[in-house]
Order: structure tokens, then sequence, then C-alpha cells
């Protein structure tokens, strides 16, 4: 109860930081929020031709299938680097005023999230161009989504607290973000690692649940309970782990930033 109220106490600086958040990211931008959605269609075109000609995909919901993943891997990775960052990027304010540390790496995920969902405005009109008409099944998208949120901000909870202390994660981080994107399936069908053998290699990415049961819904196939299940309990270790962390050392960044 203590940080719930906590919490509910400082509400509008957190909005405040979120609108900062959008604010800056799209500083001396001629588009603007508008690369948004400009952005994904322009990787989802590169993507579709490079590697459906690669590896033979000419199915027609297949730009679809690439932009799904590409959304959800995009705003796990934007809204991971920007929580790892908060508390440096923040040193003067943390220095200079009391405000619960936690805010930071939340806010930055939040407003990260913000962004992805008017992203989704971009899938919703491709799927009505590749005639992948919106379902019932749609609606559920509502909890990959949730769960996708809590798991960027538990992830990125903990990387706040090791970026303080040890600042090469930054760029170690870079470099886990790109294996995690390969074991994604982002723009190959995973059948493909089925005949290789490697298959095994996604099961150990709970993003990938996430974002195969995402698909699933889109386009109306079973439900992977087992994968899905797997990424719930990731994402509730990474919160306790990312929180207990957290504040166990808040009291000592103010020393290292």
């Amino acid at each position: 109860m203590k940080y719930l109220k906590n919490f509910w106490r400082y509400r509008q600086l957190l909005l405040e930081l979120v609108k900062k958040g959008i604010k800056l990211k799209y500083r001396r931008s001629y588009l603007g929020i508008i690369w948004s959605l400009l952005e994904p269609v322009l990787t989802t075109m590169v993507l579709t031709v490079v590697f459906g000609t690669l590896f033979g995909h000419d199915e027609p919901e297949f730009p679809m299938y690439i932009l799904t993943g590409r959304l959800l891997y995009s705003f796990f990775s934007q809204g991971t680097k920007a929580a790892l960052k908060s508390i440096r990027s923040n040193a003067g304010m943390i220095k200079k005023v009391y405000v619960p540390k936690y805010l930071y790496p939340l806010s930055d995920v939040l407003f990260n999230f913000v962004i992805f969902l008017l992203s989704l405005i971009v899938l919703v009109v491709l799927g009505l161009v590749l005639r992948v008409w919106p379902r019932p099944s749609w609606l559920l998208l509502v909890f990959p989504l949730i769960l996708l949120f809590f798991m960027t901000y538990g992830v990125g909870m903990i990387l706040a607290t090791v970026a303080v202390f040890f600042r090469d994660m930054e760029y170690l981080w870079t470099v886990l973000l790109m294996i995690i994107m390969y074991t994604c399936a982002i723009f190959y069908y995973p059948t493909r690692l089925l005949k290789s053998g490697y298959a095994w290699v996604l099961t150990l990415n709970p993003l990938y649940g996430i974002i195969v049961n995402a698909r699933h819904l889109i386009f109306s196939e079973a439900f992977e309970w087992d994968r899905m299940a797997y990424a719930v309990i990731f994402t509730v270790c990474v919160l306790v782990i990312g929180h207990l962390a957290f504040f166990r050392n808040q009291d000592k960044f103010i020393l290292h930033i």
C-alpha cells in the first residue's frame, strides 16, 4: 500500500515524463510522430522484398507476418534501451529533487508503449490492403500486448540497475538485442528451423512466444498455450528480480551517476 500511495501521489509527474519522452524522441524531426507510422512501413517493405525473395515467401500475407513481429520486437528493443539509460540520463534531476526513481524507467517504457500503440494503426491498414480482415480474435491481442509491456518493464528495471554500476551494459545489450531479434522469427517462418534441427533456439526466447501468439490471433490460428505460459513465467520473474534489484540499490545510484 505504501508504494501504491506513493505511485498515486506522483501520477502527474509520471504523465509529464511520458509527454517529455515523446517530445524529445521526435525533437527537430520534420515529420514528428508520423515517423512511428512511416518507419515500420518502410522497414516492412525492405524486409518483404529481401527475405521474400531470399526465402521464396510469396504468400500474400507475408508482409503482415513481418510487420507484426517487427512492431512487437521494436517496442521491446526501444523500451528496454530507453529504460537502461533512464537513471543516468536523469542524473541532474535525481541529484536536485526527490522523485521515486522507478518513475524514470517506467515513464521511458510507457512513452514507447504509447508510440507502439499508435503504430498498430499501420498493422490494421495493411491488413485491409492484404484482405486480412479484422476478426473477433483481434480483440484478444490486448493480452499479449499487456504481457509484452510488463516484460519490457521488468527487463528494463534490471538493465537500469545494472547500467548505473556497469556502463558497458549499454553496448552489451545492443549485441544481445541482435541475438533476440534473430530468435524472434521476424522475417522467416519457424518451419525452416524445424527442418534444420535448430527450432529449440526459439523456445528459449520468451519474446518469441508473445510474437507467435499475436500472429496466431491475427490469422485466427491455434493459440500456443505452452509458449504463452513460458512468457508469463519469465515476465513474473523479471518483474520480481527487477524490482528487488532496483529498490535495494537505488540509494547507491547517486554515488555512481
